[in-house]
């Protein structure tokens, strides 16, 4: 530990007591490795104050100090974005301690929440009020609203409603100089001029610390239907989509995979079992939602409008869920695939993307073909979020070798990957963001966008405090 890291933390607990700074390796070692067990840091200590006073003296001292300050929610990071570094120069300030509600209003279809509230927990509580935020992943049981804002997250529901930041109505956070932001009010016209919210949405920790944050409410699903569709390609796949959209606004999710991942999850998903008796070459997973009786009930719903897309030839068989477990059944082999894909096709290269949504089909046709050609016995398919442009797309090793094929052309076939995704006019991080994992590769791809980051992140953060060696 560093003397101005020891002067920061008497300096915490002589305001807050011994409690807000955890120093016992044992406490502190938990944190230091990513969600996914590829990074792993250092750090004397870890800051953990319960109020946005505290997270504010622990900034400001971090500035007057020049002590880094790592911020960190649940730890849920698929970038490796909330790992400090390995010199140990950096402090980790938790979140985690801040999971207060602040309020919930019924008729504004609004909530304030503190940064370190679980999604889950958020899920809950709302439940019990007949409202629900319209967000949801698979790590929902430990990612916090602070991490979810800050990375602006995705997931499975923004078909229809949008990510993190469609769903924010307002923020308060710490800025690098230890100044609270306050916007929570929620105004609806604010023209001071560009938005101190939307700024830190997405911005990983590296321009201030969410504290806490205002969003946006639906009323509680009242009934859903989940539809498991057979096709042909991806192209028959959006053409289903778009005849959704444009018959109801009523649809949340739309994923769909390649039948060699449904047969990955039905080999190595226990319990798992076909949805549909033929067999496809793509699958499409389609959930139709009520939030009140009055509405026309999900499951017919859905048979109303597949009916004539199956009488065509354009949807090649359907089952609609009977019941919530066979539909949770269907959404459970989804969640699986990366797993599942992983038991059955050994090592993989996973790429979070995005492209433009009319351009999905026909990139993953040509994207899969190049790379396997590029690549002679390797194998590449992508699945996910069709109905928002993003796909997680795999390329795995299979005949090229074992554990150790990562290691040896992992970062060449990354590349190619972003090289194609970029030229389509995508982006190489959809929803997980950059963190350290992709951090060179956006400065290769985006200069000029890197370039403004930067700009932004001097002007802010002049010294390089918060959160460095992510994003830019």
């Amino acid at each position: 530990m560093t003397p101005a890291q020891q002067q920061l933390i008497d300096s915490f607990r002589s305001r807050f007591g011994q409690r807000v700074a955890l120093t016992d390796p044992a406490d502190v070692e938990p944190w230091l490795t990513d969600w996914r067990g590829r990074w792993t840091g250092s750090s004397a200590a870890i800051l953990q104050p319960d109020s946005t006073e505290g997270v504010a003296m622990a900034v400001r001292l971090g500035n007057e100090l020049n002590v880094p300050l790592v911020p960190q929610g649940g730890n849920t990071s698929m970038v490796g974005g909330a790992t400090p570094p390995a010199d140990g120069s950096a402090l980790i300030l938790s979140l985690r301690r801040m999971n207060r509600f602040r309020s919930i209003d019924r008729e504004a279809r609004r909530c304030v929440v503190e940064a370190g509230v679980i999604l889950q927990t958020l899920h809950d509580a709302l439940a019990d009020e007949g409202m629900r935020f319209p967000l949801t992943l698979g790590a929902k049981g430990s990612a916090t609203i602070g991490g979810l804002v800050s990375t602006n997250a995705g997931g499975t529901q923004v078909l229809r409603f949008g990510p993190m930041r469609g769903l924010v109505d307002g923020i308060e956070a710490v800025l690098p100089n230890g100044m609270i932001h306050n916007g929570l009010a929620g105004l609806k016209k604010d023209n001071r001029g560009p938005s101190l919210d939307q700024l830190l949405i997405g911005a990983e920790g590296t321009l201030g610390v969410v504290t806490a944050a205002r969003l946006k409410l639906v009323p509680a699903i009242h009934s859903r239907s989940v539809a498991w569709l057979g096709l042909d390609n991806p192209q028959t796949a959006l053409n289903v989509l778009r005849e959704l959209e444009r018959a109801t606004d009523r649809i949340e999710g739309f994923e769909i995979l390649p039948d060699e991942s449904l047969q990955a999850a039905l080999q190595h998903l226990s319990g798992a079992r076909p949805p549909l008796e033929s067999a496809h070459g793509w699958h499409a997973l389609v959930e139709a939602t009520a939030s009140s009786a009055q509405d026309e009930a999900p499951d017919t719903l859905l048979a109303r409008l597949l009916a004539p897309m199956i009488e065509r030839g354009m949807i090649g068989d359907a089952v609609l869920s009977a019941n919530e477990a066979q539909a949770e059944s269907f959404w459970r082999i989804r969640d699986g695939l990366s797993e599942s894909e992983k038991k059955a096709f050994g090592p993989a290269t996973q790429h979070d993307i995005s492209v433009p949504v009319e351009a999905m089909p026909r990139f993953l046709e040509k994207a899969s073909a190049k790379l396997e050609h590029a690549f002679p016995g390797a194998s590449a398919s992508g699945f996910g979020h069709l109905g928002d442009g993003n796909i997680h797309f795999h390329v795995r090793a299979m005949g090229r070798g074992g554990e150790d094929w990562l290691e040896r052309e992992g970062e060449a076939v990354s590349r190619m990957v972003h090289d194609l995704v970029t030229a389509a006019g995508g982006s190489i991080s959809a929803e997980h963001g950059i963190g350290q994992m992709k951090r060179d590769e956006l400065a290769r791809l985006s200069p000029d966008r890197v370039s403004a980051l930067k700009a932004i992140k001097a002007g802010l953060d002049p010294k390089g405090l918060m959160n460095p060696g992510k994003l830019v």
